[in-house]
């Protein structure tokens, strides 16, 4: 069982792709929620108003026998003018942001001959730009309140081979842990600091909804069984086994560690097939 110790007491916490695109515990969903759990105060961001439903609804739960607290709005996270209402909302709504969680992201399939020009292009927007584009608009607030954390969500897509190729996904999450080691060394004189969780395959409503259909025809449990066979401990993890490693990275009990990346996926990164 999940022990609740107030670890991330009053901070406040600033959470994108909080929704989830099915039941279930997307990264997102995950994240979001267990801040609240742990007394943090959360603006959860999406941009979809449907997807947040359940994540508010858990994040009421949670608030109700926690100290924290859960709002929600809707951002389109590669709009400068959507980001700025948001990152006002925030500031308006709690004062502060100490923790900026960067968690939107999701793939195409193809390599460079099969993927159109187009649809590379909406990957770097959507994977990376989203990135920069949130850092921008708060580094400023965390730079004059002379401390802040970020924590980006990338993949081990952007480390290793992982059973198809999505050339622009893999570039782009691997873009996001080096753009983390830089800003890592830029801002740690003036208190930020800025760690980079890297999911691998995990049991994720995104299985079902899109993946599946991608990569397997729609079975699910032939894509399930894929994945599970890459991953040495003998179950998936899900959306909140990255929730947990954020949470970590966040909290003050990671207070020396900057400039790193946690990797969680069941081992799958460290095998030699």
């Amino acid at each position: 069982m999940t022990q609740h110790t107030g670890r991330m007491q009053n901070k406040v916490v600033l959470v994108t792709g909080a929704g989830s695109v099915g039941p279930g515990w997307g990264n997102g969903r995950a994240i979001a929620v267990r801040m609240v759990q742990e007394g943090a105060h959360v603006m959860a961001l999406d941009l979809h108003n449907d997807r947040l439903e359940e994540t508010l609804r858990l994040g009421k739960e949670a608030q109700a026998t926690h100290q924290g607290e859960i709002a929600s709005m809707t951002c389109n996270v590669t709009s400068a003018a959507s980001i700025q209402t948001a990152v006002e909302a925030t500031l308006k709504r709690f004062g502060r942001i100490d923790v900026l969680i960067n968690n939107v992201g999701g793939s195409a399939a193809g390599g460079p001959v099969e993927m159109s020009e187009e649809v590379w292009d909406a990957q770097i927007d959507h994977n990376l730009k989203s990135v920069f584009m949130m850092c921008k608009n708060v580094l400023p607030h965390m730079l004059e309140q002379g401390a802040g954390n970020v924590v980006n969500i990338a993949s081990t897509s952007g480390i290793r081979w992982t059973g198809s190729a999505q050339v622009a996904y893999a570039a782009t999450k691997a873009a996001v842990i080096q753009m983390g080691r830089v800003m890592a060394v830029q801002y740690a004189k003036q208190g930020i600091r800025v760690n980079t969780v890297v999911p691998g395959q995990l049991h994720t409503p995104m299985v079902e909804t899109r993946l599946a259909k991608q990569r397997a025809g729609g079975d699910v449990q032939t894509l399930l069984s894929q994945r599970q066979a890459r991953i040495p401990l003998p179950f998936m993890g899900d959306g909140q086994d990255t929730a947990n490693a954020v949470l970590f990275l966040s909290s003050d009990e990671a207070r020396f560690i900057t400039g790193s990346e946690i990797i969680v996926d069941g081992g799958m990164t460290v095998r030699c097939d």
